[in-house]
């Protein structure tokens, strides 16, 4: 008896330890991207579709915000945000480099803070 509630036990703690190890495959994140226009928007988007596992994609000018579906189990939203940021776009946790930020068309200049 004492031999099945020592069995039963481990299962327990490894099913446990199992679930909470777990991520999640279609996680719902939003980063807030600086932009000004549809050039933006486009170039924003592509760079976040380059990151492997990342499902969708959508940035809305009027809030600054980039929508995403990705994967946990192959990115995280950090990863995103640095691949945004090598094309020139601040997000909340990545600053783009000067250089980067310089190469932008005139039109998609946004205000740095």
């Amino acid at each position: 008896m004492k031999k099945l509630m020592f069995v039963l036990f481990v299962s327990l703690i490894g099913f446990t330890s199992q679930a909470q190890e777990k991520k999640n495959k279609n996680a719902k994140v939003d980063v807030e991207v600086r932009g000004n226009c549809e050039m933006c928007k486009k170039r924003i988007e592509k760079a976040a579709y380059a990151v492997a596992g990342v499902k969708s994609a959508e940035w809305h000018q009027d809030d600054q915000t980039l929508h995403l579906i990705i994967n946990e189990q192959k990115t995280s939203d950090l990863e995103v945000q640095k691949a945004v940021a090598k094309v020139g776009h601040d997000t909340e946790k990545v600053r783009a480099t000067d250089d980067a930020y310089e190469k932008l068309h005139t039109c998609c200049s946004y205000e740095r803070k």
